[in-house]
């Protein structure tokens, strides 16, 4: 893909005739993304319980989500998962909306599908009048550390992200909007 085709990049919200899509994306990106850092058991259980259809169906029939896929010539390179109010999980703010989920395929880090669902972010917080975005991040996941900060993001705390049996530090991100 070259930098010109990012033109091409279709941001779409997810329905629930998606489920499935979703669920394929939802595995392989964050397999990609955490598999050699962890133990194989431990990425297994996730996948399982926090990536199953049951649970997915669960998180899009919830109103205080939503889910976009990021497409090129019709395939589904990404995807995002934000929350509002009850649904965040931790701050539950209603000012405020959770970044959740950025994932995108490997085949496509650095091509700037991140960067295009990170706006899409944006733009949503404009319409929702958000004060802020926040989200919690792996401490290992120095990629996608950096990729906030870039954006504006600041540390401002810590809490423990469960992958399968092991007990993970998260740094919690947050980026106050202009205007709040």
């Amino acid at each position: 893909m070259l930098p010109n085709d990012m033109d091409k990049i279709v941001i779409r919200k997810i329905t629930i005739a998606d489920l499935v899509e979703l669920q394929t994306i939802s595995k392989q990106t964050f397999f990609e993304t955490f598999a050699d850092h962890n133990a194989a058991d431990d990425m297994q259980k996730y996948l399982d319980n926090n990536l199953s259809v049951d649970q997915l169906k669960v998180e899009l029939s919830d109103e205080n989500s939503e889910f976009y896929f990021a497409s090129s010539d019709n395939k589904v390179i990404g995807y995002l998962k934000i929350n509002f109010g009850p649904a965040q999980t931790e701050i539950k703010d209603k000012s405020a909306l959770e970044i959740e989920r950025i994932y995108v395929l490997k085949d496509f880090h650095g091509k700037k599908v991140g960067q295009i669902l990170f706006n899409k972010v944006i733009d949503i917080a404009k319409q929702t009048k958000a004060g802020y975005i926040w989200l919690g991040v792996w401490e290992k996941n120095l990629r996608a550390i950096n990729f906030y900060k870039k954006n504006g993001f600041l540390e401002f705390d810590k809490h423990i992200f469960r992958l399968g049996d092991d007990e993970q530090t998260d740094i919690m991100m947050r980026l106050t909007l202009s205007g709040h």
